[in-house]
């Protein structure tokens, strides 16, 4: 039987929560309770911002922060980050629920449903160690992506501070019914001006002063204007929460409910994963430690399943929360137990306060945090290094604004697969050259001085060698066995320096044989210098023959393209010196 060292290293590895207890210093304890504090002022009103954008009533949005607060702190590897409801994630789903049930209790239940769906995914997908997923959504792709939720954030917020509703379902036909209700007088001044002060106050604070919780001072401040002038009657208000804590109700969710939310499930699961990762491994970074993907993406699996057993809806990783709570001093986990207290004894004590809370308050609330989601800047600076990488941007945002958030996910995964696609189907290639006293031979584009070496042709191929590219591969080489050719240049020789071609598949190979043949057809050698050794025992298994012999033995190989170089010219490079003596003082 296992000694109690070791079970005790196996609880602390699976609860990382209860190693940090473990080891905790007095000296973090004022730093935690101050950033639970302050952190309290933010998950209030971002909860109930993000139940209404996902089609909820506001209080599961405190259900929703509470319980994954309390159970990341046990199971998460990260010590200081802050899971709740999301931006990214409330859009996706009220895509995914609102078309089943049209009253609160049925969408409450279906939300539930889609959490514990959604933790479920992460747990096995954890377990499997399929923490590498999350590459599927390249950057450009998720700048695109994030963009476009953000506009559809923004549009499901702007009629509750109008104060007229839109019945339009996607980003542009609800921007159409906007135009139309504002054109023709339908704005409601009283819960406009509140939104539209309260927006300006938190943006002005937080440009001004980010640790200052600006979202705090224009809810109690919204608050205090409506209560005093008693304007409960002129303006939509949040209403109070319910006390206490909430019963599982499932009633009214079937079986078809539960598969036709899995696929929603799945894409949730991913964009959770995306986010909480990057910001996970950055405030790791910050404090000097490391975190593992699959216990992440199985902790944050972990957190919505309980999430979902108390009728809450699927979290992630909060990019504005987080940063808040490192800024007011958070050091370990005890910051979000800190939070998820604070929030139960407002629960209990005193729910009737939102009573009085502008339902244009909180809907100002929910557009600041959409805008941290804008990233015009990373939209451009894409076009300007690679107008391919931003022109998928554009792309991913349009599939959001123009096919919905569901949609929008599928366009933005495939949009990923594009990425990949386009850059191993139109990798770099190039003739290279030896450069008189530099060693190696480059890249005759980026040094015109480099000289052919006679009878040989050296190529370059930045990519494996796979279906896609595999024809590319073969006309790129035969066009410069051409142009050398057309230039003078009698050719015996073509290397292709293969260290960047990573991996062949069966497609491929058919185009370096039909390669093969067109450059022996001319009394060429196709030889394959740097081929990584993977790669050959890849090559060697389709048993390659030709005339009864076998198309590429030992000859064909070497081991750098300057061996084959020396051997060829039957001499050592004269332009080139010694390599210098190590230097003994290091």
């Amino acid at each position: 039987m296992p000694d109690d060292t070791t079970a005790q290293s196996r609880a602390e590895r699976y609860l990382p929560g209860l190693a940090i207890l473990r080891r905790y210093e007095r000296g973090w304890l004022r730093g935690d309770l101050v950033a639970g504090a302050v952190l309290t002022a933010l998950l209030i009103p971002a909860g109930m911002g993000y139940a209404e954008v996902a089609g909820l009533p506001p209080v599961t949005g405190l259900y929703a922060t509470v319980v994954p607060l309390l159970v990341y702190a046990v199971v998460g590897p990260s010590r200081i980050l802050v899971l709740g409801p999301d931006s990214s994630l409330a859009p996706i789903i009220a895509a995914a629920i609102i078309p089943l049930a049209a009253f609160d209790s049925e969408r409450v239940a279906l939300a539930a449903v889609l959490s514990i769906e959604v933790g479920i995914v992460l747990v096995v997908a954890g377990l499997l160690r399929l923490g590498f997923v999350t590459d599927l959504l390249s950057k450009p792709i998720r700048i695109g992506y994030l963009n476009g939720i953000a506009l559809v954030v923004v549009l499901s917020q702007l009629p509750k501070i109008l104060g007229f509703g839109v019945e339009g379902e996607k980003p542009l036909d609800e921007i159409v019914d906007l135009v139309q209700g504002i054109v023709g007088g339908e704005v409601e001044w009283l819960p406009t001006t509140i939104g539209v002060v309260c927006l300006a106050l938190i943006l002005a604070i937080r440009h001004w002063r980010k640790s200052v919780p600006g979202v705090l001072f224009a809810v109690v401040g919204a608050i205090i204007v409506v209560l005093v002038f008693g304007l409960t009657d002129e303006v939509p208000v949040v209403g109070a929460m319910p006390q206490g804590l909430p019963q599982m109700d499932l009633s009214g969710v079937d079986v078809n409910d539960v598969v036709h939310l899995f696929g929603p499930a799945v894409g949730i699961a991913l964009i959770a994963f995306a986010d909480t990762s990057v910001l996970s491994r950055t405030f790791a970074a910050r404090g000097g430690y490391t975190v593992n993907s699959n216990q992440e993406m199985a902790a944050i699996g972990v957190a919505n399943i309980a999430n979902g057993m108390l009728s809450g809806f699927a979290v992630s990783a909060s990019s504005s929360r987080t940063p808040v709570a490192e800024q007011s001093g958070a050091r370990t986990q005890l910051t979000s137990v800190v939070g998820a207290a604070l929030i139960l004894v407002f629960l209990f004590v005193a729910p009737g306060i939102t009573a009085y809370l502008p339902s244009a308050a909180l809907a100002a609330v929910v557009i600041a945090a959409a805008t941290s989601l804008v990233s015009v800047r990373g939209v451009v600076d894409l076009f300007r290094v690679n107008w391919v990488e931003g022109a998928l941007s554009i792309a991913a945002f349009l599939g959001v604004a123009l096919l919905g958030v569901l949609q929008g996910i599928v366009v933005a995964i495939a949009l990923s697969f594009v990425a990949f696609i386009n850059l191993a189907w139109r990798p770099y290639r190039t003739e290279l050259g030896r450069v008189p006293g530099v060693r190696g031979y480059h890249d005759i584009t980026r040094y015109p001085e480099a000289e052919h070496i006679e009878g040989v042709l050296i190529v370059r191929f930045d990519a494996p060698l796979f279906f896609a590219n595999g024809t590319i591969f073969d006309n790129y080489v035969k066009g410069k066995v051409r142009e050398a050719r057309k230039a003078g240049r009698t050719l015996h020789t073509v290397i292709l320096a293969a260290e960047p071609i990573v991996g062949i598949d069966a497609t491929a190979v058919d185009e370096l044989v039909e390669l093969d043949d067109y450059l022996l057809a001319h009394d060429i050698t196709l030889i394959l210098a740097e081929l990584k050794d993977p790669v050959r025992d890849q090559l060697a298994k389709y048993n390659l023959m030709r005339d009864g012999q076998p198309r590429f033995d030992d000859s064909r190989f070497a081991p750098t393209t300057g061996a084959k170089i020396d051997e060829i010219t039957g001499q050592w490079r004269s332009d080139i010196g010694p390599l210098p003596p190590p230097d003994d003082s290091r």
